[in-house]
């Protein structure tokens, strides 16, 4: 079997991996078009409920990104100048993601998996002779655009910009901070992902885009101003760019998973959303999935790629609607905010995907509940009867 993986991010890389490890005189090509050891981005988070499902999948690699992550599990929202603290059960694992990246090339090269740097596509052309070609190469997969018709494409663009960056310090506990200023709303997500290394994700919407002027700026200009705007949220740390380009995100899905023996995965396959946090994971079930749809039809790619949306689509399904709930929360936080208070606020974004139920709630947050419980019961009693 011949396998040409496009993308050399968590996707394609822990495909890679899983089938070199599972199916005999596989070869699997993996081609990047960025150079090696090269990568946008900070820190990555993993939740708990992730971790079974990637120790059974492979434990090796688990057992290697384990080692090398940083745990929490309490996080700070924060609203109209308060700061609630909610508990968590289980916890998140952060880890740098170009050190995520190495652990899982390392086990893919250990699989025989080879690998091609620098090597930008512009057609599907030359795997001609390949029995799979999977587009792991993200929100704007080549493969996808080499087949956009047949695979049903459908994008739109959000309103909300972001930007990623780092920042020089340690953020114990994790945090989400709202600040309605005289431009708009803007707020940041902040998390470590190593103990002296941390991610910061500024946001603001459409209206604090343009009144503030950072829509006008360059740069170093932006970066300066986030570090002004959430001076205090840093801890008067400076922030780290890697290409932190503020921008609007394009949400892109498809009708069809595979057209031929050409198939999406990871973020070619449903655009992720940062406000859900499961960007990677869902990348990397995608590719538990499909391996395993491989491993039991190695011979019968039409029959492996049926039952690979079949047995992965079900659950998907479920976390791409709750990405579009979170996103529509998000769109609208103003006004969410403005008519809320700090408690309220809390319950509101905790709830805001229709996933988490006051029994689920009381579960997996037990501390938060008991100072908080009432109110939040109430609260969710009101909305659900209005």
């Amino acid at each position: 079997m011949k396998v040409a993986i496009i993308g050399a991010g968590p996707a394609g890389l822990y495909l890679a991996l899983l089938l070199g490890k599972r199916i005999r005189d596989v070869e699997i090509d993996i081609y990047e078009q960025n150079p090696e050891n090269a990568t946008y981005g900070f820190g990555v988070s993993l939740a708990s409920s992730s971790w079974g499902r990637m120790r059974e999948a492979d434990a090796a690699s688990h057992d290697a990104i384990m080692r090398a992550s940083y745990f929490g599990h309490h996080q700070l929202i924060g609203h109209k100048g308060e700061q609630i603290l909610v508990e968590r059960q289980g916890d998140n694992a952060g880890i740098k993601r170009l050190t995520l990246l190495k652990i899982l090339k390392e086990h893919a090269q250990a699989a025989g998996a080879r690998f091609h740097y620098d090597v930008r596509l512009e057609s599907l052309d030359r795997f001609w002779d390949c029995d799979l070609v999977v587009g792991a190469d993200g929100s704007n997969s080549i493969v996808r655009t080499c087949h956009e018709a047949e695979f049903g494409s459908k994008s739109r663009e959000l309103t909300n910009r972001m930007a990623w960056y780092g920042c020089d310090r340690h953020f114990a506990p994790p945090f989400l901070i709202f600040k309605k200023t005289q431009f708009g709303y803007f707020w940041c997500v902040g998390y470590s992902h190593t103990e002296l290394e941390s991610t910061f994700v500024a946001e603001c919407d459409a209206e604090a885009w343009e009144k503030s002027g950072l829509a006008h700026m360059n740069v170093d200009e932006q970066i300066a101003f986030t570090e002004h705007m959430f001076a205090e949220e840093l801890g008067y740390g400076r922030l780290i760019n890697n290409n932190s380009i503020w921008r609007t995100l394009t949400m892109v899905e498809v009708d069809n998973w595979s057209v031929g023996n050409r198939v999406l995965i990871g973020d070619a396959l449903h655009s992720p959303h940062p406000t859900i946090g499961s960007g990677t994971r869902m990348a990397m079930d995608d590719s538990v999935a499909l391996a395993d749809a491989i491993s039991d039809n190695p011979k019968d790619m039409v029959t492996a790629l049926e039952k690979f949306r079949r047995t992965r689509e079900p659950t998907k399904k479920k976390l791409v609607e709750a990405r579009d709930k979170s996103i529509l929360w998000y769109e609208n936080v103003g006004a969410i905010a403005d008519r809320l208070d700090p408690v309220p606020f809390v319950f509101d974004f905790m709830t805001r995907t229709g996933r988490i139920s006051l029994e689920r709630l009381h579960r997996d947050f037990p501390d938060f509940m008991a100072r908080h419980g009432e109110i939040g019961r109430s609260y969710l009693e009101e909305m659900a009867s209005a």
